[in-house]
């Protein structure tokens, strides 16, 4: 079968390698379509923290079964599904308390064990098996995989006001946690993003403000649109050397921080800020179970995501698809691969 490698930084390669043989308690889907995710960036661009070429491309998926294991009981030939691209060992102690995404032995798609998604034929255990309804387009399955990471970003939250957010980056994550802001209430969303196409789309799925960090105060403006007090949360889904500082600047004396983006290069940070106000700074990595199930069920409910696809390749062209993602000559937010 057909997969995408990076063999090389910033180098693409389409070879012919083995179909995976599944195991007793996994199914063979055949791949309709597959999305680029800021962390293939990372592996095209060579700054990944674990993931090295040559390595397949991808964890984002969509498609249809095509072959059950033996002890497979749940799912059948001819189901549409999607997939929680990440298997815990379930012997540690993060693993005994479901928290699969912090799993100190977790596989995952594109290391050893387990294939990446830009191929033909993917495997997947039974237990990260997600149906998708018969109205949901393999391009939305896709989706569910990428707002599970804003699903799981909020609820990591526990400041309890939700009178404003600021959202630093309005890629494809931050657009989906403006979204999944505005479901839980927030009544002020404020994003920002150096590209004005972003910043457009954020004005259209109804943010108060899309700021642009280049050219404006960010804080200042922020607490502004605040009435002077500051946000109550921001979530950092960008990765700009200034960028924990900016966040400290827009929020309030004992506001939060969240830290969805991975920013693998050491960057400065005023700490002072930080125990002065009282503001509390947390990490949130991929999604427990959990919140893949919310984010299935939202998009299964009729939650339309369509205008954040903005590009589709074949997978002859994933060269391409990456250097858009990274390069953003153009108008993009989600790019997607398409197999079949």
């Amino acid at each position: 079968m057909k997969a995408a490698l990076v063999t090389n930084k910033e180098v693409v390669s389409i070879q012919e390698i083995e179909c995976p043989v599944i195991k007793n308690d996994e199914v063979l889907i055949k791949v309709a379509m597959a999305g680029v995710c800021g962390s293939d960036l990372h592996l095209f661009r060579g700054t990944h923290a674990f993931r090295k070429p040559p390595a397949v491309l991808g964890h984002e998926v969509a498609g249809e079964i095509v072959k059950v294991g033996e002890a497979v009981t749940k799912f059948r030939v001819g189901d549409r599904v999607t997939v929680e691209p990440h298997s815990g060992c379930k012997e540690c102690e993060f693993c005994k308390q479901e928290l699969v995404n912090i799993c100190l032995n977790k596989t995952a798609p594109g290391t050893p064990g387990w294939i990446g998604t830009f191929v033909e034929y993917f495997n997947a255990p039974e237990k990260t098996l997600y149906k998708l309804g018969d109205n949901i387009s393999y391009e939305m399955g896709v989706m569910v995989e990428p707002l599970a990471v804003a699903v799981h970003a909020m609820s990591r939250v526990t400041v309890k006001e939700k009178d404003s957010i600021v959202i630093l980056g309005a890629g494809s994550i931050g657009l989906l946690t403006q979204i999944v802001a505005a479901q839980m209430g927030y009544k002020t969303i404020i994003c920002t993003d150096t590209a004005p196409f972003n910043r457009e789309m954020a004005l259209k799925l109804g943010a108060a403000a899309a700021l642009d960090p280049l050219t404006e105060d960010v804080p200042a403006k922020v607490k502004e649109l605040s009435n002077g007090r500051g946000a109550d949360l921001a979530i950092i889904t960008a990765g700009a050397a200034n960028i924990l500082d900016q966040a400290s600047a827009c929020v309030r004396k004992r506001g939060e921080i969240g830290l969805v983006s991975m920013i693998t290069e050491k960057i400065p940070f005023y700490s002072y800020a930080i125990v002065f106000n009282e503001q509390t700074i947390f990490g949130s990595m991929t999604y427990e179970t959990r919140d893949f199930a919310k984010a299935a069920d939202m998009i299964n409910a009729g939650l339309d995501l369509n205008g954040l696809v903005t590009q589709k390749y074949e997978l002859t062209r994933t060269q391409d698809a990456l250097t858009v993602l990274s390069e953003k000559k153009e108008k993009v937010v989600k790019v997607l691969v398409t197999l079949s």
